[in-house]
């Protein structure tokens, strides 16, 4: 039997770091709840709270911790601050996650 690692081309150490660190960023079920609620665009704190369910302190603290591995980024609109994915990968994997629930 071929050896599957010897025809995949390995991943670099720099990537396999910057991938643990998103993922390791997403492992809580509420952040990629607000993930999968601003994948259509922008929302404030007030919309993703309508679309979570959670409270204001949860998802203000949920964000915090998006923002600080720079999953998503917050622009001030008048009173109020938009928050927007900026990661890249962060459609696929919850994509991914979405293929798991329907192999299920």
């Amino acid at each position: 039997m071929p050896n599957r690692t010897s025809t995949l081309q390995m991943i670099g150490e720099e990537t396999l770091e910057q991938a643990a660190t998103v993922i390791r960023c997403l492992g809580h079920p509420l952040r990629l709840r607000l993930l999968e609620a601003m994948e259509t665009g922008g929302q404030t704190v007030s919309e993703l709270q309508h679309h979570t369910g959670a409270p204001q302190s949860a998802v203000s603290q949920q964000l915090s911790v998006l923002r600080g591995h720079g999953v998503v980024e917050g622009r001030r609109e008048g009173s109020f601050v938009r928050y927007r994915i900026i990661e890249p990968k962060v459609g696929a994997i919850l994509n991914c996650i979405r293929a798991c629930e329907i192999d299920r």
